[in-house]
């Protein structure tokens, strides 16, 4: 049996079973809340990510994982943490760039998430390299894309919906 073909298929497991729960379960609920809320809860998982930095201790992964890998994707989910709880803050407090630290975040960390999975395709990295953080790339980055698509969506529709209101109140929409 190939047990390589086990980690991209856990991965796809995990996507679509996390995208199934969040299209079925969870997005009903979020739509119908005011857009403040649903932002918060959507970055709120995002604020664990400093669990990332485990890439840096060999023991937790194997001494042949590379530092090239390990050094963007700890640092880069640490930024991603950092900038999780700045936007949350700042949407929480409505200052005036709350909506610039959401996009700041979200292009961030879905940026990083994007970049590990292709260092770790262009590097070759074995699965049994992640030690014990095999379950970051395969149980936990999947539902932070899916999380990081819908910012990107929920951010996206706001954007076109102010910029629908300018134009009706502009008496452009006439």
């Amino acid at each position: 049996m190939d047990f390589e073909l086990a980690f991209p298929l856990n991965i796809a497991g995990i996507f679509l079973a996390f995208g199934l729960l969040m299209r079925l379960y969870i997005w009903p609920g979020l739509r119908t809340l005011p857009q403040d809320r649903t932002l918060k809860i959507l970055l709120l998982p995002h604020t664990f990510r400093f669990v990332g930095l485990s890439f840096l201790f060999y023991g937790v992964v194997s001494p042949e994982f590379p530092s090239k890998a390990a050094v963007p994707a700890a640092w880069g989910d640490f930024g991603a943490a950092i900038l999780a709880l700045i936007a949350i803050t700042a949407v929480s407090r409505r200052w005036p760039l709350a909506t610039l630290s959401v996009w700041l975040f979200n292009l961030w960390g879905s940026i990083d998430l994007l970049y590990a999975y292709y260092n770790g395709i262009v590097l070759h990295i074995k699965p049994g390299s992640f030690g014990a953080t095999y379950y970051i790339p395969t149980a936990i980055v999947p539902p932070l894309l899916v999380t990081h698509g819908l910012l990107f969506w929920v951010l996206l529709r706001s954007s076109s919906m102010e910029r629908a209101s300018l134009r009706m109140n502009s008496g452009l929409g006439d």
